[in-house]
């Protein structure tokens, strides 16, 4: 895998800081994007950041949080090669990357724990698209 690019705002550092070092024990690369501290600031700075860098190849995917994990996903999901899939539990992220090809992880800071984080991102990272019926349906999403 390519690597892999994360965003955060405030809210979400925390958590993304270990996102950091789930993805340094499993061995895999990443950028950051940042926020790089708990400092107020604005998610949307941080996703259009993630955003443009999947859309110009610099990452393949990405893991965003904030911390609802709403704001910063409704800010990916504007660009149109982006499929960022708000996130609470396992189960979700397997379907998501399943049946939606999501290319983004968005995560609620506030409301997980680092555990339900883990298999999050396991589900999320080792969970390949099925293709099939579900190519014609992401084929849809993009406003053209």
């Amino acid at each position: 895998m390519k690597n892999i690019g994360l965003a955060c705002d405030h809210a979400g550092f925390e958590l993304k800081q270990f996102v950091i070092k789930y993805l340094e024990e499993k061995g895999l690369t990443f950028q950051d994007y940042g926020t790089y501290s708990t400092e107020s600031c604005d998610y949307p700075d941080f996703a259009h950041a993630l955003a443009r860098g999947i859309e110009n190849g610099e990452v393949e995917k990405g893991i965003a949080i904030c911390g609802s994990g709403e704001g910063i996903s409704m800010t990916l999901n504007k660009h149109q090669s982006i499929r960022a899939a708000l996130v609470w539990t396992p189960e979700i992220a397997h379907m998501t990357r399943l049946h939606n090809d999501a290319n983004v992880l968005a995560m609620p800071g506030r409301y997980i724990d680092q555990e339900t984080a883990r298999s999050i991102m396991d589900e999320f990272l080792n969970t390949d698209f099925e293709g099939g019926r579900h190519i014609r349906r992401i084929e849809k999403i993009p406003v053209k």
